[in-house]
Protein backbone atom coordinates (compact mmCIF):
# COMPACT_ATOMS: atom_id res chain seq x y z
CA UNK A 1 0.00 0.00 0.00
CA UNK A 2 1.02 3.51 -0.55
CA UNK A 3 2.68 3.77 2.86
CA UNK A 4 2.78 7.75 2.48
CA UNK A 5 -0.94 7.73 2.11
CA UNK A 6 -2.46 5.32 4.19
CA UNK A 7 -1.84 3.39 7.17
CA UNK A 8 -3.15 0.22 9.04
CA UNK A 9 -3.60 -0.83 12.70
CA UNK A 10 -1.80 -4.20 12.50
CA UNK A 11 -4.07 -5.91 15.41
CA UNK A 12 -7.65 -3.77 15.33
CA UNK A 13 -7.04 -3.60 10.98
CA UNK A 14 -7.98 0.22 10.90
CA UNK A 15 -6.78 1.79 8.54
CA UNK A 16 -6.09 5.74 9.14
CA UNK A 17 -5.13 8.38 5.78
CA UNK A 18 -1.71 10.16 6.79
CA UNK A 19 -2.30 13.23 5.09
CA UNK A 20 -4.96 15.45 3.31
CA UNK A 21 -6.28 13.81 0.43
CA UNK A 22 -6.51 15.84 -2.23
CA UNK A 23 -9.25 14.50 -5.02
CA UNK A 24 -7.88 16.33 -8.20
CA UNK A 25 -3.94 14.93 -7.37
CA UNK A 26 -5.57 11.12 -7.19
CA UNK A 27 -9.52 10.48 -7.49
CA UNK A 28 -9.00 6.78 -6.16
CA UNK A 29 -6.79 4.02 -4.54
CA UNK A 30 -6.90 0.58 -5.17
CA UNK A 31 -5.43 -1.41 -1.88
CA UNK A 32 -4.79 -5.61 -1.07
CA UNK A 33 -5.15 -6.24 2.42
CA UNK A 34 -3.63 -9.31 3.82
CA UNK A 35 -4.78 -11.20 7.33
CA UNK A 36 -1.83 -13.12 9.25
CA UNK A 37 -1.03 -14.66 12.64
CA UNK A 38 1.49 -13.40 15.17
CA UNK A 39 3.80 -15.73 13.12
CA UNK A 40 2.84 -14.12 9.88
CA UNK A 41 1.12 -17.24 8.71
CA UNK A 42 -1.64 -16.51 6.10
CA UNK A 43 -5.26 -17.05 7.63
CA UNK A 44 -7.62 -15.42 5.40
CA UNK A 45 -7.26 -14.82 1.01
CA UNK A 46 -6.06 -11.01 0.62
CA UNK A 47 -9.00 -8.70 -0.44
CA UNK A 48 -9.16 -5.96 -2.73
CA UNK A 49 -9.88 -2.08 -0.84
CA UNK A 50 -10.68 0.21 -3.18
CA UNK A 51 -11.27 3.48 -1.79
CA UNK A 52 -12.80 6.86 -3.63
CA UNK A 53 -11.55 10.34 -2.56
CA UNK A 54 -14.92 12.25 -1.71
CA UNK A 55 -15.03 15.85 -3.61
CA UNK A 56 -14.95 18.80 -2.20
CA UNK A 57 -15.10 22.23 -3.69
CA UNK A 58 -11.68 23.69 -3.19
CA UNK A 59 -11.26 24.77 -6.50
CA UNK A 60 -12.37 27.83 -8.46
CA UNK A 61 -13.17 27.89 -12.01
CA UNK A 62 -9.93 29.05 -14.45
CA UNK A 63 -11.00 30.92 -17.47
CA UNK A 64 -8.52 29.35 -20.61
CA UNK A 65 -7.53 33.11 -21.09
CA UNK A 66 -8.05 36.21 -18.94
CA UNK A 67 -8.55 38.65 -21.91
CA UNK A 68 -10.81 37.31 -24.42
CA UNK A 69 -11.08 39.32 -27.81
CA UNK A 70 -14.54 39.00 -30.05
CA UNK A 71 -16.13 41.44 -32.81
CA UNK A 72 -19.56 42.09 -33.92
CA UNK A 73 -21.01 44.39 -36.73
CA UNK A 74 -22.65 48.08 -35.65
CA UNK A 75 -26.42 47.51 -36.22
CA UNK A 76 -26.70 43.67 -35.20
CA UNK A 77 -29.97 41.94 -34.51
CA UNK A 78 -30.39 40.92 -30.71
CA UNK A 79 -29.33 37.18 -30.74
CA UNK A 80 -26.57 37.77 -32.99
CA UNK A 81 -23.52 35.40 -31.68
CA UNK A 82 -20.65 37.48 -30.98
CA UNK A 83 -17.85 35.52 -29.39
CA UNK A 84 -17.45 32.24 -26.67
CA UNK A 85 -15.75 32.51 -23.12
CA UNK A 86 -14.96 28.92 -21.54
CA UNK A 87 -14.06 28.41 -17.92
CA UNK A 88 -12.72 24.99 -16.40
CA UNK A 89 -12.94 23.60 -12.75
CA UNK A 90 -10.90 20.79 -11.59
CA UNK A 91 -13.74 19.84 -9.14
CA UNK A 92 -15.79 16.66 -9.99
CA UNK A 93 -18.30 17.94 -13.02
CA UNK A 94 -20.63 15.46 -12.09
CA UNK A 95 -21.24 17.04 -8.92
CA UNK A 96 -22.01 20.62 -8.29
CA UNK A 97 -18.43 21.76 -7.10
CA UNK A 98 -17.50 21.34 -10.77
CA UNK A 99 -20.59 22.77 -12.65
CA UNK A 100 -19.10 26.22 -13.91
CA UNK A 101 -22.42 28.93 -14.68
CA UNK A 102 -21.71 32.30 -15.90
CA UNK A 103 -23.03 35.53 -15.92
CA UNK A 104 -21.82 39.58 -16.96
CA UNK A 105 -20.68 41.63 -14.28
CA UNK A 106 -20.13 44.72 -15.70
CA UNK A 107 -20.35 46.15 -19.33
CA UNK A 108 -18.54 49.44 -19.88
CA UNK A 109 -19.79 51.60 -21.32
CA UNK A 110 -23.94 51.57 -20.88
CA UNK A 111 -24.16 52.85 -24.14
CA UNK A 112 -26.90 52.71 -25.63
CA UNK A 113 -28.10 50.33 -22.85
CA UNK A 114 -26.42 48.29 -19.76
CA UNK A 115 -27.65 45.47 -20.89
CA UNK A 116 -26.40 45.27 -24.50
CA UNK A 117 -24.98 41.67 -24.15
CA UNK A 118 -25.82 38.57 -22.45
CA UNK A 119 -24.23 35.40 -21.81
CA UNK A 120 -25.23 31.70 -22.10
CA UNK A 121 -24.54 30.68 -18.48
CA UNK A 122 -23.98 26.82 -19.62
CA UNK A 123 -22.10 27.43 -22.62
CA UNK A 124 -20.54 30.57 -22.24
CA UNK A 125 -22.14 31.98 -25.68
CA UNK A 126 -22.15 36.07 -25.37
CA UNK A 127 -24.71 37.39 -27.96
CA UNK A 128 -26.34 40.43 -28.75
CA UNK A 129 -29.37 41.19 -26.54
CA UNK A 130 -30.45 44.87 -27.42
CA UNK A 131 -30.47 46.55 -30.50
CA UNK A 132 -28.49 49.78 -31.09
CA UNK A 133 -24.74 48.96 -31.93
CA UNK A 134 -23.38 51.80 -33.62
CA UNK A 135 -19.63 51.88 -34.15
CA UNK A 136 -19.55 56.12 -34.64
CA UNK A 137 -21.32 56.46 -31.29
CA UNK A 138 -19.21 53.31 -29.19
CA UNK A 139 -16.47 51.80 -30.68
CA UNK A 140 -15.59 49.15 -28.30
CA UNK A 141 -17.26 47.60 -25.17
CA UNK A 142 -15.35 46.16 -22.34
CA UNK A 143 -17.51 43.36 -20.33
CA UNK A 144 -17.07 41.70 -16.91
CA UNK A 145 -17.54 37.70 -17.26
CA UNK A 146 -17.73 35.88 -13.66
CA UNK A 147 -17.37 32.14 -13.93
CA UNK A 148 -19.31 30.52 -10.52
CA UNK A 149 -19.59 26.54 -9.52
CA UNK A 150 -22.11 25.06 -7.67
CA UNK A 151 -23.99 25.66 -10.15
CA UNK A 152 -23.69 29.43 -10.32
CA UNK A 153 -24.52 29.67 -6.42
CA UNK A 154 -23.15 32.61 -5.64
CA UNK A 155 -23.66 32.11 -1.81
CA UNK A 156 -21.78 28.52 -1.65
CA UNK A 157 -20.02 28.34 -4.71
CA UNK A 158 -16.39 29.69 -5.50
CA UNK A 159 -15.70 32.35 -8.54
CA UNK A 160 -13.61 33.97 -10.71
CA UNK A 161 -13.69 36.71 -13.40
CA UNK A 162 -12.20 37.42 -17.24
CA UNK A 163 -12.73 40.37 -19.74
CA UNK A 164 -14.06 39.71 -22.65
CA UNK A 165 -13.28 43.20 -25.31
CA UNK A 166 -15.79 43.31 -28.12
CA UNK A 167 -15.35 45.55 -30.70
CA UNK A 168 -18.27 47.00 -33.05
CA UNK A 169 -17.06 46.37 -36.87
CA UNK A 170 -18.14 49.16 -38.70
CA UNK A 171 -20.40 48.57 -41.84
CA UNK A 172 -21.29 51.34 -44.63
CA UNK A 173 -24.51 52.92 -42.78
CA UNK A 174 -23.05 56.40 -43.71
CA UNK A 175 -22.74 57.71 -46.79
CA UNK A 176 -20.64 60.39 -48.00
CA UNK A 177 -21.73 64.03 -47.94
CA UNK A 178 -20.18 66.84 -48.97
CA UNK A 179 -19.80 69.74 -46.97
CA UNK A 180 -20.78 72.35 -48.97
CA UNK A 181 -23.35 72.01 -51.82
CA UNK A 182 -21.18 74.40 -54.27
CA UNK A 183 -17.67 74.00 -55.15
CA UNK A 184 -15.60 76.85 -57.27
CA UNK A 185 -12.52 76.38 -59.28
CA UNK A 186 -10.65 78.04 -62.23
CA UNK A 187 -8.42 76.79 -64.85
CA UNK A 188 -6.04 78.22 -67.92
CA UNK A 189 -7.25 77.13 -71.45
CA UNK A 190 -4.66 74.75 -72.94
CA UNK A 191 -4.00 73.04 -69.63
CA UNK A 192 -4.04 69.30 -68.89
CA UNK A 193 -3.47 67.59 -65.80
CA UNK A 194 -3.96 70.06 -63.30
CA UNK A 195 -6.33 70.01 -60.17
CA UNK A 196 -8.90 73.14 -60.58
CA UNK A 197 -10.94 72.36 -57.53
CA UNK A 198 -11.05 70.13 -54.11
CA UNK A 199 -13.70 68.94 -52.88
CA UNK A 200 -14.24 68.18 -49.39
CA UNK A 201 -16.71 65.40 -47.47
CA UNK A 202 -17.47 63.90 -43.80
CA UNK A 203 -18.09 60.34 -43.66
CA UNK A 204 -18.50 58.96 -40.55
CA UNK A 205 -17.84 55.37 -41.27
CA UNK A 206 -14.53 54.15 -40.57
CA UNK A 207 -11.15 56.01 -42.15
CA UNK A 208 -9.05 54.28 -44.71
CA UNK A 209 -11.78 51.67 -45.35
CA UNK A 210 -13.75 50.56 -48.37
CA UNK A 211 -16.91 52.21 -45.91
CA UNK A 212 -15.04 55.15 -46.03
CA UNK A 213 -13.03 55.74 -49.26
CA UNK A 214 -14.58 57.90 -51.84
CA UNK A 215 -15.46 57.48 -55.04
CA UNK A 216 -16.13 60.61 -57.27
CA UNK A 217 -18.63 60.57 -60.52
CA UNK A 218 -19.01 63.54 -62.63
CA UNK A 219 -23.04 63.13 -63.68
CA UNK A 220 -23.34 66.32 -66.00
CA UNK A 221 -22.18 69.53 -67.13
CA UNK A 222 -19.07 68.09 -68.78
CA UNK A 223 -20.18 65.87 -72.18
CA UNK A 224 -17.14 66.16 -73.49
CA UNK A 225 -14.81 64.55 -71.07
CA UNK A 226 -12.70 66.92 -70.00
CA UNK A 227 -12.96 66.63 -66.22
CA UNK A 228 -12.31 63.77 -64.02
CA UNK A 229 -12.31 63.73 -60.21
CA UNK A 230 -9.66 62.07 -58.79
CA UNK A 231 -9.59 60.68 -55.31
CA UNK A 232 -6.53 61.91 -52.53
CA UNK A 233 -6.28 58.23 -50.77
CA UNK A 234 -5.39 60.37 -47.39
CA UNK A 235 -8.14 63.19 -47.38
CA UNK A 236 -10.56 61.43 -48.72
CA UNK A 237 -10.92 64.67 -51.12
CA UNK A 238 -12.26 64.74 -54.18
CA UNK A 239 -9.68 66.56 -57.05
CA UNK A 240 -11.11 68.00 -59.71
CA UNK A 241 -8.55 67.35 -62.71
CA UNK A 242 -8.08 68.90 -66.20
CA UNK A 243 -7.57 65.57 -68.61
CA UNK A 244 -8.89 67.41 -71.87
CA UNK A 245 -7.60 70.90 -72.39
CA UNK A 246 -10.23 73.28 -72.61
CA UNK A 247 -10.59 76.38 -74.76
CA UNK A 248 -12.04 79.66 -73.65
CA UNK A 249 -13.30 80.42 -77.34
CA UNK A 250 -15.33 77.87 -77.31
CA UNK A 251 -16.47 77.30 -73.05
CA UNK A 252 -15.85 80.23 -70.94
CA UNK A 253 -17.18 77.97 -67.71
CA UNK A 254 -18.61 75.05 -66.91
CA UNK A 255 -21.25 74.24 -64.32
CA UNK A 256 -21.01 70.33 -63.32
CA UNK A 257 -22.82 68.16 -61.23
CA UNK A 258 -20.24 65.44 -58.72
CA UNK A 259 -21.88 63.28 -57.07
CA UNK A 260 -20.09 60.97 -54.46
CA UNK A 261 -20.42 57.42 -53.11
CA UNK A 262 -17.99 54.76 -51.35
CA UNK A 263 -16.34 52.25 -52.63
CA UNK A 264 -17.77 49.80 -50.39
CA UNK A 265 -22.04 49.50 -51.36
CA UNK A 266 -24.19 50.98 -48.45
CA UNK A 267 -25.56 48.59 -45.69
CA UNK A 268 -29.35 47.47 -46.43
CA UNK A 269 -31.74 49.92 -45.64
CA UNK A 270 -29.61 53.32 -45.57
CA UNK A 271 -30.51 55.56 -48.25
CA UNK A 272 -27.85 58.26 -50.09
CA UNK A 273 -28.00 61.65 -48.45
CA UNK A 274 -29.14 64.28 -50.81
CA UNK A 275 -26.09 66.06 -49.59
CA UNK A 276 -23.84 63.49 -51.42
CA UNK A 277 -24.55 65.40 -54.83
CA UNK A 278 -22.86 69.17 -55.07
CA UNK A 279 -22.40 71.76 -58.07
CA UNK A 280 -19.30 72.74 -59.17
CA UNK A 281 -18.27 75.63 -61.09
CA UNK A 282 -15.12 75.99 -63.20
CA UNK A 283 -14.01 79.39 -64.73
CA UNK A 284 -11.61 79.05 -67.56
CA UNK A 285 -8.91 81.80 -68.25
CA UNK A 286 -8.13 82.90 -71.24
CA UNK A 287 -4.66 82.41 -72.33
CA UNK A 288 -2.92 84.23 -75.31
CA UNK A 289 -2.66 81.67 -77.79
CA UNK A 290 -0.37 81.85 -80.39
CA UNK A 291 -1.58 82.71 -83.94
CA UNK A 292 -1.17 79.38 -86.24
CA UNK A 293 -1.46 78.83 -90.31
CA UNK A 294 -4.79 77.02 -91.20
CA UNK A 295 -2.94 76.08 -94.46
CA UNK A 296 0.47 74.75 -92.53
CA UNK A 297 3.08 72.80 -95.64
CA UNK A 298 0.81 74.97 -98.12
CA UNK A 299 1.79 74.08 -101.57
CA UNK A 300 1.70 76.50 -104.67
CA UNK A 301 2.47 75.51 -108.34
CA UNK A 302 4.24 78.23 -110.65
CA UNK A 303 6.69 77.79 -113.44
CA UNK A 304 10.65 78.55 -112.56
CA UNK A 305 11.45 81.98 -114.10
CA UNK A 306 8.72 84.65 -113.15
CA UNK A 307 10.41 88.09 -112.38
CA UNK A 308 11.44 89.69 -108.94
CA UNK A 309 7.67 91.66 -107.46
CA UNK A 310 5.59 88.73 -108.91
CA UNK A 311 2.57 87.97 -106.21
CA UNK A 312 2.82 84.37 -105.22
CA UNK A 313 0.12 83.80 -103.12
CA UNK A 314 -1.12 85.09 -99.60
CA UNK A 315 0.50 82.82 -96.41
CA UNK A 316 -1.71 83.92 -93.74
CA UNK A 317 -2.25 83.06 -90.30
CA UNK A 318 -5.13 82.81 -87.58
CA UNK A 319 -5.54 84.06 -84.07
CA UNK A 320 -7.41 81.47 -82.09
CA UNK A 321 -7.75 84.94 -79.32
CA UNK A 322 -11.16 85.64 -80.58
CA UNK A 323 -12.22 88.03 -77.86
CA UNK A 324 -8.34 89.85 -77.63
CA UNK A 325 -7.85 92.55 -80.13
CA UNK A 326 -4.52 91.80 -81.21
CA UNK A 327 -2.74 92.24 -84.50
CA UNK A 328 -0.17 90.25 -86.01
CA UNK A 329 2.94 90.44 -87.60
CA UNK A 330 4.61 87.89 -90.15
CA UNK A 331 8.22 87.59 -91.20
CA UNK A 332 10.42 85.00 -92.65
CA UNK A 333 12.16 82.22 -90.81
CA UNK A 334 13.72 80.56 -93.42
CA UNK A 335 14.27 81.51 -96.63
CA UNK A 336 17.46 79.33 -98.39
CA UNK A 337 17.94 81.44 -101.87
CA UNK A 338 16.42 84.75 -100.13
CA UNK A 339 13.93 84.63 -103.00
CA UNK A 340 10.74 86.05 -101.34
CA UNK A 341 9.60 88.37 -99.53
CA UNK A 342 6.13 88.80 -96.82
CA UNK A 343 3.97 91.50 -96.19
CA UNK A 344 4.91 92.17 -92.31
CA UNK A 345 0.46 92.70 -92.14
CA UNK A 346 -1.43 90.76 -94.32
CA UNK A 347 1.26 87.48 -95.24
CA UNK A 348 1.31 88.49 -99.22
CA UNK A 349 4.28 86.88 -100.26
CA UNK A 350 6.15 88.24 -103.27
CA UNK A 351 9.34 87.36 -105.34
CA UNK A 352 12.33 89.22 -104.59
CA UNK A 353 14.74 87.36 -107.06
CA UNK A 354 14.14 84.90 -110.20
CA UNK A 355 13.07 81.53 -109.00
CA UNK A 356 15.06 78.78 -110.57
CA UNK A 357 14.45 75.59 -110.90
CA UNK A 358 17.61 74.45 -111.47
CA UNK A 359 19.37 75.93 -108.29
CA UNK A 360 20.89 73.93 -105.50
CA UNK A 361 18.12 75.43 -103.01
CA UNK A 362 15.42 73.10 -105.49
CA UNK A 363 15.40 69.39 -104.13
CA UNK A 364 12.66 67.54 -106.14
CA UNK A 365 11.45 70.38 -108.35
CA UNK A 366 10.34 72.01 -104.48
CA UNK A 367 12.12 75.51 -102.69
CA UNK A 368 10.55 75.66 -99.35
CA UNK A 369 10.64 79.23 -96.93
CA UNK A 370 9.15 78.89 -93.19
CA UNK A 371 7.79 81.74 -92.40
CA UNK A 372 6.90 83.54 -88.44
CA UNK A 373 3.21 84.89 -87.22
CA UNK A 374 3.54 86.43 -84.13
CA UNK A 375 0.80 88.77 -82.28
CA UNK A 376 1.64 91.43 -79.83
CA UNK A 377 -0.19 90.04 -76.66
CA UNK A 378 1.40 89.83 -73.33
CA UNK A 379 3.50 88.11 -73.75
CA UNK A 380 3.47 87.53 -77.09
CA UNK A 381 3.03 84.24 -78.95
CA UNK A 382 4.31 82.80 -82.59
CA UNK A 383 4.01 80.26 -84.53
CA UNK A 384 5.39 78.82 -87.96
CA UNK A 385 4.31 77.99 -91.03
CA UNK A 386 5.93 76.40 -94.24
CA UNK A 387 5.68 77.39 -97.90
CA UNK A 388 6.16 74.77 -100.22
CA UNK A 389 6.93 76.24 -104.04
CA UNK A 390 6.68 73.67 -106.73
CA UNK A 391 8.62 74.93 -109.80
CA UNK A 392 7.81 74.14 -113.03
CA UNK A 393 10.42 73.81 -116.07
CA UNK A 394 10.37 76.11 -118.56
CA UNK A 395 13.33 75.70 -121.31
CA UNK A 396 15.74 78.16 -119.62
CA UNK A 397 18.80 75.93 -120.35
CA UNK A 398 20.49 75.16 -123.63
CA UNK A 399 21.93 71.63 -124.08
CA UNK A 400 26.07 71.40 -123.75
CA UNK A 401 28.23 68.45 -125.39
CA UNK A 402 30.59 66.22 -123.62
CA UNK A 403 33.41 65.57 -123.73
CA UNK A 404 35.11 68.79 -123.91
CA UNK A 405 38.85 67.26 -125.57
CA UNK A 406 38.89 64.38 -127.60
CA UNK A 407 41.61 62.75 -130.01
CA UNK A 408 41.38 60.84 -133.21
CA UNK A 409 43.81 59.47 -135.84
CA UNK A 410 44.77 61.29 -139.17
CA UNK A 411 42.76 58.62 -141.10
CA UNK A 412 39.12 58.67 -141.26
CA UNK A 413 38.28 54.55 -141.29
CA UNK A 414 39.99 54.02 -137.74
CA UNK A 415 38.03 55.73 -135.42
CA UNK A 416 35.24 58.16 -134.28
CA UNK A 417 34.28 60.23 -131.43
CA UNK A 418 31.18 59.50 -129.21
CA UNK A 419 29.41 62.85 -128.36
CA UNK A 420 27.35 63.48 -125.42
CA UNK A 421 24.19 65.85 -124.97
CA UNK A 422 23.39 66.78 -121.01
CA UNK A 423 20.67 69.80 -120.65
CA UNK A 424 19.78 71.01 -116.95
CA UNK A 425 16.33 71.14 -117.61
CA UNK A 426 13.91 68.14 -117.69
CA UNK A 427 11.40 66.48 -120.28
CA UNK A 428 10.01 67.69 -122.42
CA UNK A 429 12.79 70.64 -122.36
CA UNK A 430 15.36 67.72 -123.08
CA UNK A 431 16.24 65.55 -126.10
CA UNK A 432 16.06 64.12 -128.43
CA UNK A 433 18.65 66.42 -129.61
CA UNK A 434 19.07 67.53 -133.10
CA UNK A 435 23.41 67.65 -133.72
CA UNK A 436 24.83 69.24 -136.58
CA UNK A 437 27.74 71.38 -137.86
CA UNK A 438 27.93 75.09 -138.53
CA UNK A 439 28.71 76.33 -142.24
CA UNK A 440 31.06 78.74 -141.15
CA UNK A 441 33.74 78.63 -141.23
CA UNK A 442 33.56 76.22 -144.69
CA UNK A 443 36.43 74.11 -143.38
CA UNK A 444 34.52 71.98 -140.68
CA UNK A 445 31.98 71.01 -143.05
CA UNK A 446 34.36 69.72 -145.28
CA UNK A 447 37.09 67.99 -142.83
CA UNK A 448 34.37 66.60 -140.60
CA UNK A 449 31.30 64.86 -140.67
CA UNK A 450 28.59 64.44 -137.44
CA UNK A 451 26.52 61.55 -136.77
CA UNK A 452 23.12 61.11 -134.30
CA UNK A 453 23.44 57.38 -132.86
CA UNK A 454 19.95 58.41 -130.91
CA UNK A 455 18.06 61.23 -128.66
CA UNK A 456 21.16 61.72 -126.64
CA UNK A 457 24.29 60.68 -128.92
CA UNK A 458 26.59 61.22 -131.97
CA UNK A 459 29.72 60.52 -133.49
CA UNK A 460 32.03 62.94 -134.80
CA UNK A 461 34.45 61.96 -137.44
CA UNK A 462 36.61 62.53 -140.53
CA UNK A 463 35.26 63.34 -143.57
CA UNK A 464 38.56 63.48 -145.46
CA UNK A 465 41.11 60.82 -146.02
CA UNK A 466 43.46 62.46 -144.52
CA UNK A 467 43.92 65.50 -141.84
CA UNK A 468 47.08 67.02 -140.78
CA UNK A 469 47.91 65.93 -137.43
CA UNK A 470 47.59 68.66 -135.11
CA UNK A 471 44.85 70.21 -132.36
CA UNK A 472 41.69 71.20 -134.09
CA UNK A 473 38.51 73.42 -132.44
CA UNK A 474 35.62 71.54 -133.89
CA UNK A 475 31.98 73.39 -133.50
CA UNK A 476 29.17 71.26 -133.07
CA UNK A 477 25.54 72.85 -132.95
CA UNK A 478 23.27 70.99 -130.59
CA UNK A 479 19.18 71.53 -130.25
CA UNK A 480 16.71 70.55 -127.34
CA UNK A 481 13.17 69.82 -127.65
CA UNK A 482 11.74 72.28 -125.56
CA UNK A 483 9.38 74.83 -127.25
CA UNK A 484 10.78 76.95 -128.22
CA UNK A 485 14.11 74.74 -128.84
CA UNK A 486 17.02 76.12 -127.42
CA UNK A 487 20.31 75.72 -129.49
CA UNK A 488 24.37 76.00 -128.36
CA UNK A 489 27.67 75.58 -130.06
CA UNK A 490 30.20 73.70 -128.35
CA UNK A 491 33.80 73.86 -128.87
CA UNK A 492 35.15 70.46 -128.87
CA UNK A 493 39.26 70.27 -128.89
CA UNK A 494 40.41 67.29 -131.04
CA UNK A 495 43.54 66.58 -131.59
CA UNK A 496 44.36 64.53 -134.50
CA UNK A 497 47.18 62.07 -133.91
CA UNK A 498 49.24 60.27 -136.58
CA UNK A 499 49.23 56.64 -137.20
Amino acid sequence: PPMEVFSIDSMSGRMYVTRPMDREERASYHLRAHAVDMNGNKVENPIDLYIYVIDMNDNRPEFINQVYNGSVDEGSKPGTYVMTVTANDADDSTTANGMVRYRIVTQTPQSPSQNMFTINSETGDIVTVAAGLDREKVQQYTVIVQATDMEGNLNYGLSNTATAIITVTDVNDNPPEFTASTYAGEVPENRVEVVVANLTVMDRDQPHSPNWNAFYRIISGDPSGHFSVRTDPVTNEGMVTVVKAVDYELNRAFMLTVMVSNQAPLAGGVQMSFQSTAGVTISVMDINEAPYFPSNHKLIRLEEGVPAGTVLTTFSAADPDRFMQQAVRYSKLSDPANWLHINTTNGQITTAAVLDRESLYIKNNVYEATFLAADNGIPPASGTGTLQIYLIDINDNAPELLPKEAQICEKPSLNAINITAADADVDPNIGPYVFELPFVPAAVRKNWTITRLNGDYAQLSLRVLYLEAGMYDVPIIVTDSGNPPLSNTSIIKVKVCPC
